[in-house]
């Protein structure tokens, strides 16, 4: 609600931002590299406080609670996965430290890494390495995919979260979120826009603006600026940046 931020030494990002999500809702958010959608999502899990304005979560303004208490209730799944140098079990458990091992197997399932998994010498003791350098990437994304289902929060924040995965692995992952995405509030970061079509809005940013907000068939047929993304796409993905 009329949220304005900046950088440090930074021209500001947003000016009076306003927009409300509906709980269990699933929006997209769109818009090239620069436009402010990275940034709208540091905010929503505090990872910078708004220089004036406020963000609400079920009436409840975010400064004024923890950020443990924040994050727990958030599941994210960036692009660049953090992994520790630990076991694969350790790893999945960052999302419920006190999961049962047949909770981390059956998210694993869900993920579609336990196949992987079960085919290492040493399966889900198995060590990753610094920043999980013994796996592919593809293989770090489920994990983070696996951690999310452990973690089961109402909110789920999805930073492209298929875009290192094979075609048939990344169809699987696409089934199994398509699940859990269900009775959640989701937000989607996507560079690839054929992924948000299921979504009930698609925000698009631009210089800091929400300037369009419909799903993906009102926004074809508006012919704007969503529609003129679409029409650049080249094999599925956008240009990374306007020009």
């Amino acid at each position: 609600n009329q949220v304005s931020f900046s950088y440090k030494n930074s021209p500001s990002i947003f000016n009076n931002l306003t927009t409300y999500i509906k709980p269990g809702s699933k929006i997209g958010l769109v818009g090239y590299s620069g436009s402010g959608k990275s940034t709208f999502i540091n905010l929503i899990l505090r990872l910078y406080d708004v220089q004036s304005g406020q963000i609400s979560i079920d009436g409840q303004d975010v400064s004024h609670v923890s950020q443990h208490s924040l994050r727990h209730n958030i599941s994210m799944i960036p692009q660049d996965i953090s992994l520790f140098h630990r076991s694969l079990i350790d790893n999945i458990r960052y999302g419920n430290v006190d999961a049962s091992i047949d909770e981390v197997i059956e998210a694993s399932k869900q993920a579609h890494c336990h196949e992987f998994i079960s085919q290492l010498e040493s399966g889900y003791d198995t060590l990753v390495g610094e920043r999980g350098i013994k796996l592919s990437g593809g293989q770090r994304q489920r994990i983070a995919i696996a951690r999310a289902f452990l973690e089961n929060a109402p909110i789920l924040i999805l930073d492209e979260a298929t875009s290192s995965l094979d075609s048939v692995t990344e169809k699987y992952i696409q089934e199994s979120l398509h699940v859990a995405i269900q009775n959640r509030t989701t937000i989607v970061i996507a560079h690839r826009l054929s992924t948000l079509l299921e979504m009930d809005r698609i925000l698009v940013f631009k210089d800091g603006n929400i300037i369009e907000d419909a799903d993906h068939n009102t926004l074809i047929k508006a012919n704007g600026h969503y529609a003129k993304m679409w029409a650049m796409q080249s094999n599925g993905f956008l240009p990374s940046d306007e020009g």
